[in-house]
């Protein structure tokens, strides 16, 4: 099952399954995102309602070089445990969302990561029961002001920057993505990241153990899992999609600040 969480027409913020159909048409497109959301026994074209983040996190942990090949082009050393930093709820964008850069900041890059969606509180698990806590999967694109994180060792102004974290457009059950999920992003419709869910150097369970020995994660908090290799800057009226199969596509367009 994929979900939607949105705001209708009347302001209400609702969640309900997304139930794609062939052939529609771009409507409105939510940037591909096509199809009807049914809640109970109503039901809300894609094109008449305004598609939201799938929760509501307390807080995004995010996870850094968990791509072998992604460490390699920062010309970094594979940790052997998982590099944790985080962001805050201010971080949070939408899908089809415009999202503005940090003025006066040169180089934004993008990272397309998994996101795994917190299901319920956690708090000290071990890898073998990690995923019972996990409500699904989204795409969370990891925008990362490298002005300042390449001379700061705090990472506050470098990755937890307002709209520093897109994610949508779908929340997918983990049924729905394969392990070997294949993770993408274009930048202008030109791929620029591709890889795949089995070459995380930490699986998500293992991270979900790290994490919790740590942080006690709540329902609805978000675990972005890492970047592969090839990201690139950001520049004023570039759209940048991000892919993981069984989820769908987040599309977002991004503008500099006059």
């Amino acid at each position: 099952m994929r979900r939607v969480r949105f705001r209708d027409s009347e302001g209400t913020i609702r969640s309900g399954e997304l139930i794609e159909e062939a052939n529609e048409g771009a409507t409105r497109a939510k940037a591909g995102l096509t199809g009807r959301v049914v809640v109970s026994d109503d039901t809300f074209p894609v094109a008449e309602i305004d598609v939201l983040a799938p929760s509501e996190p307390s807080k995004i942990v995010c996870v850094g070089l968990n791509y072998a090949d992604h460490a390699e082009e920062q010309g970094k050393e594979l940790p052997d445990r998982p590099l944790l930093f985080l962001k805050g709820p201010n971080a949070v964008a939408s899908h089809g969302e415009e999202v503005e850069l940090l003025a006066g900041v040169e180089r934004i890059d993008h990272e397309a990561e998994l996101g795994v969606v917190m299901g319920e509180r956690a708090t000290g698990l071990g890898a073998e029961t990690a995923m019972d806590a996990v409500a699904g999967f989204t795409c969370v694109n990891d925008l990362s002001n490298r002005d300042d994180q390449r001379v700061e060792q705090n990472w506050v102004r470098g990755k937890a920057f307002d709209g520093a974290a897109p994610m949508g457009p779908v929340l997918a059950t983990p049924e729905e993505v394969p392990a070997d999920a294949a993770v993408r992003l274009r930048l202008n419709g030109e791929t620029r990241q591709e890889s795949t869910r089995d070459r995380f150097v930490f699986s998500v369970p293992e991270l979900i153990e790290e994490i919790t020995a740590y942080v006690t994660l709540e329902a609805g908090d978000v675990i972005a899992t890492g970047t592969p290799a090839g990201v690139g800057p950001l520049h004023d009226g570039d759209r940048v999609e991000v892919e993981v199969e069984g989820v769908g596509t987040l599309s977002n367009t991004v503008s500099t600040p006059e």
